[in-house]
């Protein structure tokens, strides 16, 4: 009987759940086996694994998390990492491997795939910067929780005349930011891509309190820069990606604008709140779609790809072009979002 391996790497988003039903139904309509490589590379370098049946995965797409743990394990710094994970899966009886994840995950899939080693890769992050795919799963829901977050965070800065920031998910993009800012009306959305100075920032405030607005909402990606006001990150995970808390970027807008404007100014930071609870309709629905697909590839053999979304098609798309180059925000959608800033 043909055997692969299954595995959830980076942080946890929603939808995780669902495309692991999506690739076990197909795989096993199939007569494929799927083992259920825990905590992401680590256990496809350990060899921990558990065999998932279609009673495993039943109405799983409907919870968040993911039942097979994750973690950022670079199976490329680990001293004979690629060959411990070859030996893994010869152990295990493993054709190959479903790796579910963002671009560090899929990187090392990519890398790996190299090695000669029979991999798939299903595009994971909130973030949506994969290329190859339109969207990917958990970003909807992610800015759906954004929306919600500005929808309720504008009565409170309503209410006592604040400049309220509110810190969104984003180290190099800011898809997050400008879709669940547009969507909840934020005054000001500040991404990488689009740079803007404590000038500009501080005029439009400005400009609204001398209006009659009682409140000015910003919208802010973690990973924005402050010209003259924000500090590169010294502390890095795994992959070489900066672990953005030292830089409190919510936090510093929030305090030089009071300091500018003289007005009372408060920031939240939401965190880990954006990957957490159930996924969207979209989602689940995108998310079963893309690891039923995941597992037609295994079936057929078709190795070294990865899945994605083209239109309302879930197509197979190349592994190696979609981690190595990043998604960004385009200036189109950016102008849309700045026809709010008033």
């Amino acid at each position: 009987m043909r055997k692969i391996g299954i595995l959830t790497g980076g942080g946890d988003c929603p939808g995780l759940n669902a495309v692991i039903r999506g690739v076990v139904e197909t795989c096993s309509r199939a007569g494929i086996e799927v083992m259920g490589l825990r905590n992401g590379w680590k256990g496809a370098i350990e060899g921990d694994a558990f065999p998932l049946t279609l009673k495993d995965v039943e109405g799983l797409q409907v919870k968040g998390g993911t039942i097979l743990g994750s973690s950022r394990t670079n199976v490329m710094k680990i001293e004979n990492g690629p060959e411990k994970v070859r030996e893994s899966m010869k152990r295990l009886g493993l054709e190959g491997i479903v790796a579910i994840g963002g671009d560090d995950t899929l990187g090392v899939a990519n890398q790996l795939t190299k090695l000669g080693m029979p991999m798939v890769g299903v595009p994971k992050t909130i973030d949506n910067d994969l290329s190859c795919t339109d969207y990917t799963f958990g970003f909807d829901t992610s800015a759906n929780i954004v929306m919600e977050a500005i929808d309720r965070l504008r009565t409170t800065a309503d209410s006592h005349a604040r400049i309220m920031v509110v810190e969104i998910m984003g180290r190099h993009t800011g898809w997050i930011a400008v879709q669940g800012g547009i969507a909840g009306d934020a005054n000001i959305i500040l991404i990488p891509e689009f740079p803007k100075s404590i000038e500009e920032i501080e005029k439009i405030v400005l400009e609204r309190k001398a209006s009659g607005h009682r409140s000015t909402v910003i919208a802010v990606a973690e990973g924005f820069k402050l010209k003259g006001y924000t500090v590169e990150a010294t502390v890095k995970d795994a992959f070489g990606n900066a672990c953005l808390p030292e830089q409190e970027i919510g936090k510093t807008l929030a305090k030089v604008l009071e300091e500018r404007t003289g007005i009372e100014s408060r920031y939240v930071v939401l965190g880990h709140l954006q990957r957490g609870g159930s996924p969207s309709a979209f989602d689940r629905v995108l998310s079963l779609r893309l690891g039923a697909k995941a597992g037609e590839l295994v079936a057929n053999k078709q190795y070294g790809n990865m899945v994605a979304l083209s239109s309302t098609d879930i197509v197979v798309a190349d592994l190696d072009k979609a981690v190595t180059e990043r998604k960004l925000v385009d200036k189109d959608l950016y102008q849309v979002a700045e026809l709010l800033f008033r």
